[in-house]
């Protein structure tokens, strides 16, 4: 098939090679342009646009994979921007994390253009992203999340299909809640052992085998122990989560004390000049 994919950061890169990998046709923007001709480099057989009108000229798939709700509505409807040459019955496939609100608003937009959406936010990292291994929750009406599905399966390694638009975004929220607790509980342990003088790899092998077992206990564990913090999720690209998090919990009257408490532990470290560091760096503050 004909794609454009906008979006070649950590995550958009490796899952825009395997689009390629599997033989379709790509015609790539990034808005930072060296990476998308980096990108190229590798892939010479693909083609390079440099705004989002032009990226989707001729494609029936347009994949989204950028920063937040403005960049979204900027790409698709801007002066320059998708609509301006996507076709009736191309379908959108947005896999930046946005608020759910945006994800109905661009529904909403462009069926009235016969342009599908959906929204398909993932899970699993930069690693899940270049061992094609993604969590992908979607949102959207049958038939475009159907379609999603059968591209999108070259780098997921599971893909469901969650209910109405905005519900895939909804999806990742509780994701991030998720993960946000278990890596301070992580942190806590981590700096617990440490003052205690254990050896904590012994440690983490233990503890891996039995309840508090957890993928971030097993994958990060090791290099929070030495102090590394210079890979997987920013902490700038999880507080931009959290926000959104947090104003959806006020607009449903849910409580997260946990979520509100660890987002302003990351502010914390923001304030410190550390948002480009991995979101473990949670045992940073611990360090005291």
């Amino acid at each position: 098939m004909k794609i454009a994919y906008i979006g070649l950061g950590n995550m958009g890169a490796p899952m825009a090679h395997h689009l390629a990998e599997q033989g379709h046709e790509l015609t790539i923007y990034n808005r930072s342009q060296h990476k998308a001709e980096e990108w190229l480099k590798q892939h010479p057989n693909q083609e390079i646009a440099f705004n989002a009108k032009d990226c989707c000229k001729d494609c029936e798939i347009l994949i989204l994979c950028v920063g937040n709700d403005e960049d979204v509505e900027q790409l698709i409807f801007g002066p320059q921007g998708a609509v301006n040459s996507l076709q009736q019955g191309a379908l959108i496939i947005d896999h930046t994390t946005t608020s759910s609100q945006l994800a109905k608003h661009m529904h909403n937009k462009l069926n009235d253009l016969q342009i599908d959406y959906v929204d398909a936010p993932v899970s699993g990292g930069q690693q899940g992203a270049i061992n094609g291994q993604l969590t992908i929750m979607c949102g959207g009406d049958n038939y475009p999340a159907q379609r999603a599905e059968k591209i999108t399966q070259c780098y997921a390694k599971s893909f469901t299909h969650m209910g109405e638009i905005g519900s895939g975004q909804l999806t990742k929220m509780v994701n991030q809640i998720c993960v946000t607790g278990l890596i301070q509980a992580l942190a806590e342990g981590v700096h617990f052992g440490q003052q205690a003088g254990l050896d904590i790899e012994k440690v983490m092998q233990t503890l891996g085998n039995g309840a508090a077992s957890s993928w971030q206990m097993i994958n990060r564990h090791e290099s929070m122990n030495k102090g590394e913090f210079d890979f997987g999720f920013a902490v700038d690209h999880m507080r931009k989560d959290l926000g959104i998090c947090l104003n959806s919990a006020r607009e449903i009257n849910a409580n997260l004390p946990i979520t509100a408490l660890v987002d302003q532990f990351y502010g914390e470290l923001q304030n410190q000049g550390n948002g480009k560091l991995d979101t473990s760096s949670l045992l940073l503050r611990l360090k005291k």
